[in-house]
């Protein structure tokens, strides 16, 4: 079972990224997801989360109105689309998945995680 993270980069405050986790090994399509970060310093938060039929979504109070995640069940892939990036967004972001149906807000409660990917947005 894998998950892969990708799309992170620099950017421009203002500016967008996508990032994309792709899992493999077994379907995750009973199973909520999200994305975390972790900053210098900081503990790991959940950014955002998904449920297993994207029925549900949550979202940190900082990022709400400028990233979405998503999910696309066939191709076992969640998204996270973040615009009107700000510095204070830098961080290694993770996808997890876990194994239960509902989004839980504790990174102790998902099984399985990707290998981070590095957003760096410069002032």
């Amino acid at each position: 079972v894998q998950l892969q993270a990708f799309g992170g980069g620099l950017v421009q405050a203002g500016g967008s990224l996508r990032l994309s986790c792709a899992a493999s090994g077994r379907t995750f399509s009973n199973s909520a997801m999200g994305w975390f970060r972790q900053a210098p310093g900081k503990e790991r938060e959940l950014v955002a989360g998904i449920s297993w039929s994207a029925g549900g979504t949550y979202y940190l109070g900082s990022v709400k109105g400028r990233f979405t995640i998503s999910r696309d069940n066939v191709k076992n892939t969640v998204y996270l689309q973040m615009n009107s990036l700000k510095p204070e967004d830098t961080a290694v972001y993770y996808c997890a998945a876990r194994n239960g149906i509902r989004i839980s807000g504790l990174a102790s409660e998902y099984d399985w995680w990707g290998q981070g990917t590095l957003v760096t947005v410069s002032s």
